[in-house]
């Protein structure tokens, strides 16, 4: 307590909220007209910038590692080959000469400022800070802010309206920086009779497990920040942390429709973590690893060697883990945590400003995790579902794995805004009576399956282009909906219909 009274009396008599709000308008003040004069610029930029950023530090790490393998171990007397090649043992100066050495004989000319730049790249503990702090955390920020985006606009063509059109210009594509500055700014608010270390502490809970998932999630072969021999079971980890960060939120409000939603949190999460998980155990008896980017390599070849359509076991299998994680991410029909028509906004509801935010990026984030999950071990991974012809790969690996994980993103946003919120004995009931029988069913069938059917066998092949046919009919069949509604779409919603607005 005498820490938050400390930080209390600083707060209290530094003008530090009088300069952010200052700071605010004179940001808005600037940025407001280049806003509206370049927003598709700016947008196709800030993503342009992002891929060239990722692309030149795997550049620079390259390099640095080419240096370190051409370092000649003779030139300091007496030192282990070895040492000398992670310049340890050696004095700075003579390691940074070294290093040096290196450079030039990558054929990169080692002038005194960029030796010196490089150089802490040749340290693991450097290169993490800056993958997770310059990569991570910008591609965990970048999700939320386009997915609260795109679910508004989801919503809003569902309901027959335009949604975001505004801020920004194009779509409204800025109106998630402009809440998040809004937030920012908003007073960070303690209820009275809160447990104010706990209240204070849970958003983080929240965030932070759904980062950690980040750092085993692959996007390709080569595209993963650590890769593990279980990281399966290291992001299924981190994720059940998260259920503790929205019970401590909720008991800690001291507010009963907080406590409402925390104990619906706490059955409802724990409840379906285990068909979830057993679900995801089909895909690991066929391939035989626990390791998310040996799954993902042996899927290549086409959308036939995806695992999904390996055996109807696997096909409901990954149907139901679908279903599974959207209680587990508290989404549509399975939001009883946060019910709105019930329980104010359930586990959250005392919170406001920066803290509330938080919670928001730690359930969309979550959204592209399970996505991510079910994209890996189901949907082929990063390979594109054409096989390769004539040395044409048909685009980059970690193109596909995003644009796959928003596709069931969206599938989560077109849930939300279709179905009604069901009961929360209805939840229960269908976790334990329904999909937890039915999964340990599919996870004995397919054990079954993989043993006493050949792989290649009529049997086996008859059954992959089978369901083939079926994944690639209901991806038609979605396409055509979609393109006969955009054509018709003024018919469908008769008198609603109306045009955009001149400046939209």
């Amino acid at each position: 307590m005498l820490v938050y009274r400390v930080l209390g009396a600083i707060f209290a008599v530094t003008p530090l909220p009088r300069v952010t709000v200052a700071a605010a308008l004179l940001i808005k003040r600037l940025a407001t007209p280049i806003l509206l004069r370049f927003p598709g610029m700016i947008l196709i930029s800030a993503l342009v910038g992002g891929i060239t950023g990722v692309w030149l530090i795997a550049v620079v790490f390259d390099v640095v590692d080419g240096a370190m393998i051409a370092t000649p171990a003779a030139v300091v007397p007496g030192a282990e080959e070895g040492l000398v090649a992670l310049g340890v043992g050696v004095t700075p100066p003579n390691a940074f000469e070294l290093f040096a050495v290196g450079l030039e004989a990558e054929g990169i000319p080692a002038v005194g400022v960029l030796k010196f730049a490089l150089f802490p790249f040749r340290y693991a503990l450097f290169r993490d800070a800056l993958i997770v702090f310059g990569i991570v955390f910008i591609f965990v920020g970048a999700i939320p802010f386009f997915a609260i985006w795109w679910e508004r606009k989801v919503a809003g063509r569902i309901q027959s309206r335009l949604g975001p059109m505004r801020v920004g210009g194009w779509h409204g594509w800025a109106q998630s920086a402009a809440d998040g500055i809004k937030l920012i700014c908003k007073e960070d608010l303690v209820p009275a009779g809160a447990d104010k270390p706990l209240f204070l502490i849970a958003p983080y809970l929240t965030v932070v497990p759904v980062v950690l998932a980040f750092v085993a999630l692959p996007f390709g072969t080569y595209w993963v920040f650590r890769d593990l021999d279980v990281s399966l079971i290291f992001i299924l980890a981190m994720m059940g942390i998260e259920v503790v960060g929205v019970i401590i939120a909720g008991w800690s409000s001291n507010n009963k429709w907080s406590v409402y939603g925390a104990m619906r949190e706490a059955c409802q999460m724990v409840s379906y973590e285990i068909p979830m998980g057993l679900a995801l155990l089909i895909p690991v008896v066929c391939t035989g690893t626990l390791s998310l980017r040996e799954i993902g390599d042996m899927q290549a070849g086409g959308f036939t060697h995806w695992l999904v359509f390996r055996n109807p076991f696997i096909f409901l299998g990954c149907l139901s883990y679908y279903i599974a994680s959207l209680a587990n991410c508290k989404r549509a029909p399975f939001d009883l945590p946060e019910s709105e028509s019930e329980l104010v906004a359930g586990f959250h509801t005392e919170y406001s400003g920066y803290r509330w935010s938080l919670f928001f990026f730690a359930e969309y984030s979550s959204m592209f995790v399970v996505s991510a999950l079910a994209v890996v071990l189901f949907l082929g991974a990063w390979h594109s579902p054409f096989p390769a012809w004539g040395g044409f790969a048909w685009g980059a690996g970690p193109v596909w794995f995003v644009a796959k994980s928003l596709a069931l993103i969206y599938l989560q946003l077109w849930i939300r805004w279709t179905l009604p919120r069901i009961r929360i004995d209805q939840v229960l009931y269908s976790c334990i009576q329904v999909m937890l029988p039915l999964v340990m069913l599919l996870l004995l069938g397919n054990a079954f399956y993989e043993l006493l059917v050949p792989e290649g066998g009529v049997i086996w092949t008859v059954w992959n282009l089978f369901l083939s046919a079926i994944g690639a009919g209901l991806v038609l069949g979605f396409v055509a909906i979609a393109c006969y509604g955009r054509i018709h779409r003024k018919d469908l919603v008769g008198k609603l219909a109306i045009d955009h607005l001149p400046a939209a």
